[in-house]
């Protein structure tokens, strides 16, 4: 009997973790259910990925059958061939490079100085102001797009690259106040000692605060990005040439130009065109997911 007993203790315990078959059936149960849920929730969003993926490598008689055809066969691959030739997509890319570059170097730039101005210097009126800028955020877009046109087309910047880049120089709301937060979490003892040694407020930002917020300028960077990379409407505003148009406003021209039965070059042009979007943030997500983090905790 005092076997049996010793014999149970030893199953159940050892160096405090239970070993019960019972219990460790339980968390495996419970392991198989939360990444089953998981893995059965992502399926949601990656069909229509994989409906485009599928989409871009069919034949045109294969996109009418019904139902769905989700492998093709034969796979096209020269569909993409096509997007780049008879669509222009080449160029399509170039341009939008010209414009997001140029853009995420302006939105950097202008709101790490922005955002330090209102976190780390004292100057009258500063919260009210910073009160002011947040308040912009509840304008949409929609409303500025009239009175920003008619300011560019003074100044004679319709059907150039200027309204899509110049704005980005000027600030952001959103931005400032991500770059902010991070900034208030910063040690002020690393300022003051800056200070102390005979430092500008601008070597301060320039060599103690900007090394430090590589993480959220990551996140400015990235977030400019891909709002540039996908942007329609100002595009579709401001450029009148052909040649000039951007990626997505490239592939609207697309659908419109070659229709339905050549919807798989189309395709193949979206595939495309989200591909430096998932480079990029499978190379910054670490820095990324960093800077979202650690936003707005105090040091």
């Amino acid at each position: 009997m005092l076997s049996s007993n010793s014999n149970l203790a030893q199953l159940e315990l050892d160096n405090g973790q239970v070993r019960t078959p019972v219990v460790w059936l339980a968390r495996i149960s419970r392991f198989l259910l939360k990444y089953g849920i998981l893995l059965l929730f992502s399926l949601f969003f990656l069909l229509p990925w994989v409906w485009m993926l599928s989409t871009s490598l069919k034949n045109p008689q294969e996109l009418v059958v019904y139902p769905p055809i989700w492998i093709p066969d034969p796979v096209r691959w020269d569909n993409y061939f096509l997007a780049f030739t008879e669509g222009s997509l080449g160029g399509f890319f170039i341009n939008t490079i010209l414009v997001t570059v140029p853009s995420v170097i302006g939105a950097v730039i202008s709101n790490a100085l922005a955002a330090y101005g209102f976190a780390r210097i004292q100057w009258p009126g500063r919260d009210y102001l910073f009160a002011v800028v947040l308040a912009t955020l509840i304008l949409p877009d929609f409303v500025t797009f009239i009175p920003l046109y008619l300011v560019f087309r003074n100044l004679g910047w319709i059907n150039t690259y200027l309204p899509l880049i110049i704005p980005t120089f000027l600030g952001s709301p959103f931005f400032i106040f991500l770059l902010r937060q991070f900034y208030m979490g910063l040690p002020e003892e690393l300022s003051d000692a800056a200070r102390v040694d005979g430092a500008s407020e601008f070597r301060i930002f320039t060599q103690i605060v900007l090394p430090l917020a590589v993480p959220a300028l990551a996140v400015v960077a990235l977030f400019q990005f891909i709002g540039s990379w996908n942007d329609y409407f100002g595009p579709l505003i401001y450029l009148n040439d052909t040649a000039k148009y951007t990626i997505s406003l490239g592939i609207a021209n697309m659908q419109n130009s070659y229709g339905f039965m050549n919807f798989a070059w189309i395709m193949a042009a979206t595939c495309l065109s989200i591909l430096p979007i998932i480079v990029l943030f499978f190379f910054a997500q670490r820095t990324f997911i960093e800077g979202i983090a650690l936003t707005g905790l105090k040091g």
